[in-house]
């Protein structure tokens, strides 16, 4: 079973930086694993916003250049810096994991894409204002 406890959030001005964390326990240490972040913003559907796999790394056109997502030792730590915060990146942040589909091309496990994964934390809040 995997658990997935996040941390990090906060309030910050526009153009500030927050570094978000994820606790993992569990499976997600396993290479076939999955691991990213979506989030809920205000006024909008649920948004897959990066992820990390066999392949590296993926960015939503709307963060792209300003977050960074890592994985930290034995794929135990997740986190998500971002850089020059806007107010529209306000919202509920939520740390994710999953089984990945193989990928014959890179010989790798790659994330299924979208913002459905089998498993998810409870969210932490970022508040740009």
């Amino acid at each position: 079973h995997v658990q997935l406890v996040e941390s990090g959030g906060g309030s910050v001005q526009p153009g500030g930086s927050l570094r978000l964390s994820c606790a993992a326990s569990g499976s997600t240490y396993s290479k076939n694993y999955c691991l990213g972040w979506v989030r809920q913003t205000a006024g909008k559907e649920r948004e897959w916003v990066a992820s990390v796999d066999n392949g590296g790394t993926k960015y939503a056109d709307s963060v792209k250049g300003r977050f960074t997502v890592s994985k930290g030792y034995a794929g135990k730590t997740l986190h998500l810096q971002m850089n020059s915060l806007k107010p529209e990146d306000s919202g509920m942040y939520y740390c994710a994991a999953d089984v990945g589909q193989f990928n014959s091309i890179i010989r790798g496990w790659v994330c299924r894409g979208g913002v459905e994964y089998a498993f998810r934390g409870q969210g932490t809040q970022v508040t740009v204002s």
